[in-house]
């Protein structure tokens, strides 16, 4: 099982942070272009614990996959926790924690997860699954960056 944490600075309320990242309809706007994320089940505009989130996403050009997660706790301007119910991980559990800071609001994610398919995916995952990981969340921090360009 893989742990990574990312850190981010937001400059902006609590309040607005909370609203953008806790809203699901908001995913696609900081996954890569490239990843084909579609939201395919219908989508609350407030998240809640028990919400079921259903994607089509392609981590390969050309491979769609199917992908549910459910919003497993909500802790409302504090955190919340999202883990793949189906999908092409073992164990994806991904953690988003919020902390009013000087200036704005400091996000930091704390994600573990795991490949199937034993060796083969163990490989897959030093060869590939890792760096593209890390890229998904290196655009998600170019893009908030765009999103929320402070004062």
């Amino acid at each position: 099982m893989r742990k990574f944490e990312f850190f981010q600075f937001v400059p902006a309320g609590m309040e607005v942070v909370w609203d953008f990242f806790s809203s699901p309809s908001n995913l696609s706007r900081i996954t890569p272009p490239g990843m084909g994320f579609q939201i395919t089940s219908s989508v609350q505009k407030e998240m809640y614990p028990g919400m079921f989130i259903s994607y089509k996403v392609s981590p390969i050009s050309g491979l769609k996959l199917n992908w549910l997660t459910e919003i497993t706790q909500v802790n409302k301007y504090n955190f919340f926790i999202d883990e793949q119910r189906m999908g092409p991980y073992r164990l994806w559990h991904h953690e988003h924690h919020f902390r009013e800071v000087d200036g704005g609001v400091e996000m930091r994610d704390i994600l573990y997860y795991s490949v199937p398919f034993g060796i083969f995916g163990r490989l897959a995952d030093r060869v590939f699954v890792n760096n593209k990981v890390k890229q998904i969340f290196s655009f998600r921090k170019e893009k908030i960056l765009e999103l929320f360009p402070g004062k």
